[in-house]
């Protein structure tokens, strides 16, 4: 499991059946600065998921991959590979707020 924003979606009018419906994002995978260790900072790489709980642009999601992508009700029988499967409401570590109670991202 990881943390990644949201940074836009995929439009996908042809696949196969049982992905029908579902809302495409893409993410960019996020750690915390190795320097400062006080924020997020990019990887630099981009995942397409499929959103299980209706998140926007430019939010804070936790993504699975791999098998864990397909053990909910929703993608157990889809060919899928990552899965937004929550929103980040608050993350602390090494002694910061990284995220804060209210949901905003340190600078």
């Amino acid at each position: 499991m990881f943390v990644a924003r949201v940074t836009g979606n995929v439009v996908s009018t042809l696949k196969v059946p049982t992905m029908s419906g579902q809302k495409l994002l893409t993410v960019e995978p996020l750690r915390i600065d190795p320097d400062k260790k006080d924020r997020l900072i990019g990887t630099g790489r981009t995942f397409v998921c499929v959103d299980l709980v209706g998140v926007g642009a430019d939010e804070l999601v936790l993504i699975v991959q791999g098998s864990s992508a397909r053990m909910t009700e929703v993608t157990a029988k889809m060919p899928v590979d990552a899965a937004i499967i929550g929103l980040v409401n608050q993350l602390s570590a090494y002694g910061h707020d990284i995220v804060t109670p209210d949901g905003k991202e340190s600078k």
